[in-house]
């Protein structure tokens, strides 16, 4: 290892979105770069301003470059007095979220937070009636699968590297500003193939449409005989998104043109299409 900076970062989770549960995963699946360090502080499930408080009061011990924070809704109570802390530290800041924190884009804007807004990262049907730990679970492994396939979670990754990489050359890092739309996830995809492109594209715009009856049965609808089947529909619709985003990821298998890239040691991007192939530098 060379001497070049090894920039710490700090992960801040609370709640869940699917952009969460692997997160620092993305940026070094392979446990091996040598460019990071990482830490992660959740909350758990709750994002009360009392929950996130303390959460974030750990983060900021760590003495982190910068913070990635990922959560529902960055519009909340709970996520605003993180942000408000950090900024009181100093600390660079990105806010991942899902479709409602587009509200506040301009607003984060214009405090100087970077931000990646996930526009098909749906809420859950959060109903007591039909979620228990298994249908959370099983949801969640369906999100994963549509982000990861269709492109989010590559952008995601590009966008924090780019980053990282401004930290080691000891500059101030431009931090991103990115509504993901079909259009950008699909262009960080990267199919070869047209058709897998259309089932990737299909996948993305049914998690969109998720959000939409989940609040639905979550908020608008009180009568127990309708919101329980508008929940549940939901996730069958989000099940079925999962599997077109897997049907589009095996057609490019079949024709051995499957991109892939992984970090090398040092945190480069590496790059490959052929399965015997070896990653190369992009």
């Amino acid at each position: 290892m060379s001497s070049q900076k090894i920039v710490r970062v700090g992960v801040l989770k609370y709640g869940c979105v699917g952009t969460a549960p692997l997160l620092e995963y993305l940026l070094d699946e392979r446990a091996d770069r040598e460019d990071i360090t990482v830490r992660v502080v959740s909350s758990g499930a709750k994002l009360t301003p009392e929950e996130v408080e303390e959460a974030t009061v750990k983060i900021v011990e760590f003495n982190p470059d910068f913070v990635l924070t990922v959560s529902p809704n960055a519009a909340l109570p709970g996520p605003k007095r993180v942000r408000e802390i950090l900024a009181e530290k100093g600390l660079p800041l990105i806010v991942i979220s899902d479709a409602p924190a587009k509200k506040i884009a301009k607003e984060l804007d214009e405090k100087g937070f970077g931000y990646i807004i996930v526009d098909a990262d749906p809420m859950i049907g959060a109903r007591r009636e039909f979620l228990d730990p298994v249908e959370m679970a099983l949801f969640n492994a369906d999100i994963i699968r549509v982000l990861a396939i269709t492109g989010v979670y590559r952008l995601i990754v590009e966008a924090v590297d780019n980053v990282i990489e401004a930290f080691k050359r000891g500059e101030k890092p431009n931090l991103p500003r990115i509504i993901v739309t079909r259009e950008l996830a699909m262009e960080k995809a990267g199919f070869q193939n047209p058709y897998a492109k259309a089932k990737a594209m299909a996948a993305y715009e049914i998690a969109k449409k998720v959000a939409d009856l989940s609040i639905e049965g979550c908020f608008k609808i009180q009568e127990r005989s309708l919101y329980i089947p508008i929940v549940a529909a939901a996730h069958e619709m989000l099940a079925e998104a999962a599997k077109l985003a897997m049907e589009a990821r095996e057609i490019e298998k079949y024709g051995d043109y499957l991109l892939r890239i992984p970090h090398a040691k040092d945190g480069s991007l590496l790059l490959k299409l052929k399965l015997a192939e070896k990653p190369e530098r992009k």
